[in-house]
């Protein structure tokens, strides 16, 4: 789906400034992929997470989260797999009336349910986030990496801490081939 879009972690930092926050460290002059592995050796779940969710481009980073969601739970209450299912259907054909779909779907659910802040990003990805009606309003660029990065960490503070690395490990790995190509 995907190629590496920044040469360095410094690059990614330029062109979304709210990373650094989010991410909580310095910026460098590194590879992306070489600094995501470093903060996987590490164990530094929540930084990797929210680094991968501002790496891949929107499309993909919604992708990921959906699968890392599934990955890391293996039931879903209804309101959460219709939210899981909007998000996908969004990615599979990223056409307005899917993305709308999945914010509508996110808007009118519980944001305490990891799977709603991935309707929430498909919903975020382009086009207005407003009812026509309303005239246009876009979200910052920013807006669907914080909600994948949102959704995997409520997530994540639901898992049981023995846990953790099993199951984000292999989601890691999972953002890392995406952005490779």
């Amino acid at each position: 789906m995907a190629s590496l879009r920044f040469p360095t972690v410094s690059d990614l930092y330029g062109a979304f400034p709210t990373a650094k926050d989010d991410v909580g460290t310095d910026p460098g002059n590194e590879p992306p992929l070489t600094f995501l592995q470093s903060l996987v050796e590490k164990e530094s779940w929540d930084k990797a997470v929210s680094f991968c969710a501002y790496l891949l481009p929107r499309r993909e980073a919604v992708w990921w989260g959906c699968q890392s969601l599934r990955r890391m739970k293996m039931q879903f209450p209804p309101a959460e797999l219709a939210a899981l299912d909007a998000a996908e259907a969004w990615v599979r054909e990223p056409e307005e009336n899917f993305r709308r779909a999945a914010l509508a779907v996110g808007n009118q659910n519980d944001g305490a349910l990891p799977a709603v802040w991935m309707a929430l990003a498909a919903g975020w990805s382009g086009g207005s986030i407003v009812p026509p009606e309303y005239g246009a309003v876009q979200a910052p660029p920013y807006q669907t990496a914080r909600a994948v990065r949102t959704g995997i960490l409520i997530e994540m503070s639901r898992t049981p801490l023995d846990d953790i690395s099993r199951l984000i490990r292999p989601c890691i790995d999972s953002a890392m081939q995406l952005a490779s190509g």
